[in-house]
């Protein structure tokens, strides 16, 4: 592709990050002693031409048929990037405009090469994106990348975010350099002053080629919708001495099933929970059966069924699998028990029977927040994992923040920080729900979770994730592998949902099985 300066990277050293592949994550910190590093080793200027060619390649290979390319240049080497990808675009005879916040007299000096060379290709300046930019065309944020300020404690000047809000608002894909602008890398949430307006959609698709690593705050918070499609281009270097601080999750293979083999091979779930309409009026049984379902579909091997406050069924005609116990009938030592799911107030009188004695347990929604207004039961949670007592814990960002004595804002400012929190706090393994989960244990780095989309934003999916884990668990996965492999699953299913077809809880349910799915009946 036209003119390849010398040390460039081979053409296959670009590849798009997909959700059936782990992929190590490497902070700020990191992300910067590594390029340090990188460019120690190579001729001046080296790393900012197979940067510049990379955009370049990547752009013409998402907009090949484009009639303008609009790049949006900041005043530091992401500029410069954008700049070198400008001149290889120009070389090719594409049109290319370019808007560039920095000025020669204090550009960085790789910025200012670059400057000079799309200038000697003949680039087109201007001050503001061109008029009348489409679909078929494409925009490039160059504007900071990974140069925002450390903590984003530099506000935004208002040029910058004027060229931000045209970027945000183009009907023309744009294509983001190393970073999104505005989005903190460690985190996934926008710096102070970035962020667009609440519930803000993208007019166009987004893409983001990260370079030399990727960055945790691709794949969690709001980095998802900010970053769209997510590419790695290594520059030609080696594989990083640096640790990585998480993992970008792939799914374990679940075990395989003989033939010589039955119900016991594959161990009982149950599940306690579903709240009644006795003492409060609010039934909520419906939640307790969602994961039971989950479980049963999930490939346990009996799925029990213990309902609160009164609550019976003594069948459950759409399902007649299930087992119905009185909590007080449930052999819990022996079990894997999925405990909160619809709970209400009436969990509050199981959960310390339940945390001294299942060996495998798995809590959610009722019973954690019960958990976070009681110290007693949280001390009985924390006494598990002395006494060789799994948990895995399962709560969405404002169930996390109770149990942290925290804010929702703060859990999600910080989602993975948060979930080790609450992985060391209790000795378990935590599931932070939400875009891009997190799942953390003690002592190992954390993983995100790259599958699932805003359909699982709905009532029950959390009911069915939670009872889905118990079954990996009861079947034979460990802890942390049936938690990452159930979440991976469950998000899987959602991103291969049939257009049209309404994703409910139920329908979810009953589409998962063994890692596998299903048409929804």
């Amino acid at each position: 592709m036209g003119h390849r300066p010398a040390g460039a990277q081979p053409p296959d050293a670009m590849h798009r990050i997909r959700p059936d592949q782990p992929h190590p994550l490497h902070d700020t910190a990191a992300t910067r002693r590594i390029e340090q590093a990188a460019a120690a080793r190579l001729p001046p200027h080296t790393l900012m031409q197979r940067a510049g060619l990379a955009v370049a390649r990547l752009a013409r290979a998402l907009a090949p048929h484009a009639r303008t390319i609009w790049i949006a240049c900041g005043p530091g080497n992401n500029g410069g990037d954008g700049l070198e990808a400008a001149m290889h675009l120009r070389q090719l005879g594409l049109p290319v405009t370019v808007t560039w916040l920095g000025v020669p007299e204090s550009a960085p000096e790789d910025a200012l090469q670059s400057w000079q060379r799309a200038q000697g290709a003949g680039v087109q300046f201007a001050s503001e994106a061109p008029a009348g930019l489409g679909p078929h065309d494409l925009c490039i944020d160059a504007l900071l990348g990974l140069g925002l300020a450390p903590g984003g404690s530099r506000p935004p000047s208002q040029r910058l975010l004027a060229l931000l809000q045209q970027l945000r608002g183009s009907p023309a894909p744009v294509l983001a350099v190393d970073l999104p602008t505005g989005l903190q890398g460690d985190t996934g949430q926008y710096a102070p002053g970035f962020a667009p307006p609440a519930n803000t959609t993208f007019a166009s698709p987004r893409h983001t080629l990260s370079l030399l690593t990727l960055k945790p705050g691709l794949f969690t918070g709001s980095g998802r919708d900010a970053a769209g499609t997510v590419w790695l281009d290594s520059l030609g270097c080696s594989a990083p001495d640096e640790p990585s601080c998480a993992w970008l999750a792939a799914p374990p293979a679940p075990p395989e099933r003989t033939h010589a083999s039955h119900k016991g091979s594959y161990g009982d779930v149950a599940v306690v929970g579903g709240e009644g309409m006795r003492a409060r009026g609010m039934g909520m049984t419906g939640a307790a059966l969602l994961a039971a379902s989950a479980a049963l579909h999930g490939g346990a091997g009996r799925v029990l069924v213990a309902l609160l406050d009164g609550a019976s069924r003594e069948l459950d005609v759409q399902q007649p699998e299930l087992m119905f116990r009185h909590v007080d009938a449930l052999q819990l030592e022996q079990l894997t028990v999925v405990c909160g799911c619809g709970g209400g107030e009436a969990v509050r009188a199981v959960l310390p029977q339940v945390l001294a004695l299942a060996p495998r347990l798995v809590l959610d929604a009722d019973a954690l927040n019960a958990i976070a207004t009681d110290a007693t039961l949280a001390q009985a949670l924390a006494d598990r994992a002395p006494k060789a007592q799994a948990t895995v814990l399962t709560p969405h960002p404002l169930e996390a923040a109770r149990l942290l004595g925290a804010d929702t804002a703060s859990v999600q400012a910080h989602r993975l920080a948060a979930a080790q929190q609450l992985a060391q706090r209790f000795g378990c393994i935590a599931v932070l729900k939400g875009s891009g989960s997190v799942i953390a244990a003690p002592g190992q780095p954390p993983c995100i979770n790259p599958t699932g989309n805003a359909l699982l934003a709905t009532a029950g999916t959390g009911d069915v994730l939670a009872g889905l884990i118990g079954a990996r668990w009861a079947a034979g996965l460990a802890p942390w592998n049936a938690a990452a492999e159930a979440v991976h699953a469950h998000g899987r299913a959602a991103d291969v949902w049939p257009a049209g077809q309404a994703l409910t809880a139920g329908a979810l349910a009953r589409r998962i099985w063994l890692g596998e799915t299903v048409t929804p009946a």
